[in-house]
């Protein structure tokens, strides 16, 4: 089903450049309320996040996970259950076209659900490059020029939304070839599963897919300047899957950075190479490099210099608490706004910003309307590496240099009865509750279904709930989400001096 043509009336009450997340959500919410929505986009619909970022990692995540159950038995957790030292489970390395099946057939999937949710609620779909022109005089109305090949045309709305992403950078000094050397936009193009790959940066991308080939049977090196990997996450969870990716074969080397890369073609039948300079004096030689050192905005060919909209030296756009830009009338959404950077975030981005440029009230009687247009202040984050994992609120660490008083609950999945059934013997949920109060500040979760069960905890947090909630609760058995019960009870223990003390 092809989306809807633009018609020749060129007048809108709403257009959305880019159709990822933030931009399906503002168009779609714009339409719902009868406002006349159209939709910029240069290619499919679902932008970066359905066609190279999100959806394309998490479906090959899936893939690999999935062979690697079967191929080495629940992920060779049979011996390391008999053994926590037992070395690494052989694994016959999967085909790369094997791999990208699911990825390839979600993400069509997924494109056509995205076309027809549009059509039906009558969004125009436009095809082609943006670019703001300036305003003529006496015109309120921001214009925006639309090409695709041969043909410009103009477009006008009282409402623009940017939603146009980011896309990876590497350094300067640092050249993607596409072909040895990639970035997470290009990782999936390769023809087979590598030996060896470096993964620079041990950010959440790095991490996931550093996950993901090792666990396909990659010798994977993780190379950052920091000295520790996911700097914002709570660091008992980083050191579990420190030691989960240790017993997964991966090399980690932190305090360096790559200062060159040279490329050796291939010859005589052997496969090219990337030789990595790094700056602590060690070279690595692998079949693939990924640099996984940052993002960029979509911004420079949009023309932001005509309607008066900054940007910073990464392309990034800078708003206020309801998306507005320098120029009220246009707002921005999603990645080009910089952190958190979630597609998840960038759906409520979106919808958020077109009920506030259109005075949309989404509650009634006596909330605060300027509430209903800003971002709840607790959301979830998800990393999805092998093993994955999810928190929402503060870490201990943060809790700890803020002087609260606080008792940790934990809850290791290897002592809960589906824990043995599923056989994830290194999964572990934690609270962090206040003492006083019995509030929760943070949930940290790593382990099977971190990313579902976060929202047990996220809707606990967001009513004003305490771990009594738990402890007094009835959880379905055997269950994942028993870890709650089971960490609430060890925090209530530990305050009431049954347990170590914490804070």
């Amino acid at each position: 089903m092809k989306p809807a043509p633009a018609t020749p009336q060129t007048q809108y009450d709403l257009i959305v450049i880019g159709s990822g997340p933030a931009g399906q959500r503002a168009a779609l919410q714009g339409a719902k309320f009868g406002k006349k929505v159209a939709i910029i986009e240069r290619h499919d619909a679902g932008g970066a996040c359905i066609h190279f970022g999100t959806l394309p990692s998490k479906s090959f995540r899936e893939s690999v996970y999935r062979y690697s159950l079967g191929s080495r038995g629940m992920l060779g957790r049979e011996a390391e259950e008999r053994n926590t030292n037992a070395k690494k489970p052989s694994l016959i390395v999967p085909e790369m076209k094997r791999l990208l099946k699911r990825k390839e057939r979600v993400v069509k999937g997924e494109c056509e659900i995205i076309r027809d949710q549009l059509l039906r609620n009558g969004v125009h779909y436009i095809v082609g490059e943006a670019t703001f022109r300036p305003s003529e005089p006496g015109q309120t109305d921001v214009l925006i020029e639309v090409r695709h090949g041969k043909k410009t045309t103009v477009v006008r709305a009282g409402k623009v939304m940017i939603a146009v992403g980011a896309r990876p950078v590497a350094p300067e000094h640092l050249l993607v070839d596409d072909r040895i050397v990639h970035d997470s936009d290009t990782i999936l193009e390769l023809k087979s599963v590598p030996k060896t790959m470096v993964v620079l940066g041990a950010g959440v991308i790095g991490c996931e897919y550093a996950a993901m080939f090792s666990m396909a049977g990659t010798k994977v090196i993780l190379v950052d300047k920091r000295d520790r990997i996911l700097g914002s996450v709570d660091r008992e969870v980083v050191q579990v899957l420190t030691d989960r990716f240790l017993f997964q074969g991966m090399e980690f080397v932190l305090g360096a950075e790559a200062k060159k890369i040279d490329i050796r073609p291939a010859k005589k039948g052997k496969k090219g190479q990337a030789v990595v300079y790094l700056s602590n004096g060690r070279r690595v030689a692998a079949e693939a490099v990924l640099i996984a050192l940052g993002r960029k905005g979509n911004t420079g060919d949009l023309g932001l210099e005509h309607v008066g909209v900054k940007k910073d030296e990464r392309g990034i756009i800078k708003v206020d608490a309801h998306f507005r830009t320098d120029r009220s009338e246009i707002y921005a959404v999603g990645d080009v706004i910089g952190a958190p950077a979630l597609a998840a975030t960038a759906f409520e981005q979106g919808r958020i910003a077109t009920c506030h440029a259109f005075g949309i009230k989404m509650k009634t009687g006596t909330n605060a309307v300027e509430a209903e247009y800003e971002m709840p202040k607790n959301f979830p984050y998800g990393i999805y590496t092998i093993p994955e994992i999810s928190m929402i609120g503060l870490t201990e660490e943060e809790v700890k240099a803020s002087g609260t008083e606080y008792v940790v609950g934990r809850s290791r999945y290897k002592e809960l009865a589906r824990g043995q059934i599923v056989g994830d013997r290194w999964g572990m949920l934690k609270l962090v509750v206040d003492k006083k109060t019995l509030k929760l500040l943070g949930v940290h979760i790593i382990g099977d279904n971190a990313a579902d069960l976060i929202h047990i905890g996220q809707a606990v947090m967001a009513f004003g709930g305490d771990v009594t909630y738990f402890v007094n609760s009835v959880f379905n058995y055997p269950t994942l989400a028993e870890a709650y019960k089971t960490a609430a009870f060890n925090a209530v223990n530990t305050i009431r001096g049954h347990g170590p003390k914490k804070g």
